[in-house]
């Protein structure tokens, strides 16, 4: 599956037209090739940004000339730069999987105490997975889970890596700007047919944040539960998201309300690289923001086009 996007410049506004060819299933196979490529083909990059004060909470009411955007060290200039509160789509990820058999419920609560932020124009997906990537329910604003929802078991191996990659695949159909995946997991991934890094990288064509929610559990100890946390930590800050661990009671409920109001207020900043070689190599992103006492955080970098 290939996505083409291009932007250009109309009469001083910038236009941006997607063009995609998509295959829509909604279950995908466990064992899928890693051949497939997610192009992204454009001058344009966008990034979504969390700035957040010394206590953790959301600055709100930046200027633009409060951003600095550079790629591979060369400041860049920002082309694009929205404040307001703009509509998410979401696709929330729950591990079904054997290992998981104790704490699929924990889950489900965790994806409805989501649903229940969901301001009016919101879209959220839910996916389960296991040997399989399902859906349980479509995009919808619906604050609520259907009664499908609510039969789902712990079975089978572990596909957390074709799930990542399968809902960055969805997202990169959306229009919204700000796109999240949310990840219910121990983070044990043990049959998948794309590499860790093949989703990361999916998600970061997608322009996808990724929230990443440890349900490992305390009694999990040992060299097993540390390498899980690495790989949910791992996702989490390439994207610019969040990791979270051990969720439960009231951490978990603010978790979640924090989640919603974030993705409802981050700042969408563009810019046009002015290195344009279609070379296919990793392009590192640092932003930064002043004042220096205030935090920012947003995805690593990108992946430059290829010439095909």
């Amino acid at each position: 599956m290939k996505l083409y996007l291009s932007a250009r410049i109309t009469n001083g506004r910038t236009a941006l037209v997607l063009t995609a060819c998509f295959l829509a299933i909604f279950t995908f196979p466990a064992f899928a090739q890693d051949e497939d490529v997610i192009t992204v083909d454009t001058p344009l990059v966008l990034l979504n940004a969390t700035v957040t004060d010394k206590d953790g909470k959301p600055s709100l009411g930046m200027r633009k000339d409060q951003f600095a955007v550079s790629e591979q060290g060369i400041l860049q200039e920002i082309e694009i730069f929205e404040t307001e509160e703009t509509p998410f789509a979401a696709v929330i990820l729950i591990d079904t999987s054997g290992s998981m058999e104790q704490r699929v419920s924990l889950a489900r609560a965790a994806a409805l105490r989501f649903l229940d932020g969901l301001r009016a124009d919101d879209q959220a997906a839910i996916y389960n997975f296991d040997s399989k990537v399902t859906l349980v329910q479509d995009f919808s604003n619906l604050r609520d889970l259907y009664p499908r929802a609510y039969d789902l078991k712990a079975s089978g191996w572990t596909v957390l890596y074709d799930a990542v990659y399968s809902a960055a695949q969805e997202l990169s159909k959306r229009p919204e700007k700000r796109k999240a995946i949310i990840v219910l997991s121990d983070g044990a991934d043990t049959r998948s047919g794309r590499s860790a890094s093949k989703a990361l990288d999916a998600a970061m064509d997608a322009n996808a944040t990724i929230y990443t929610v440890d349900m490992s559990g305390l009694n999990t100890g040992g060299t097993s539960r540390m390498q899980n946390r690495g790989v949910l930590k791992n996702f989490a800050e390439k994207t610019g998201g969040r990791f979270i661990e051990t969720p439960g009671g009231v951490q978990m409920r603010e978790a979640f309300e924090n989640i919603v109001k974030e993705l409802g207020i981050q700042y969408t900043i563009g810019y046009y690289p002015t290195d344009t070689r279609k070379d296919g190599k990793w392009r590192k992103i640092d932003l930064k923001v002043t004042p220096d006492s205030l935090k920012v955080r947003t995805r690593e970098g990108y992946n430059a086009p290829s010439r095909e």
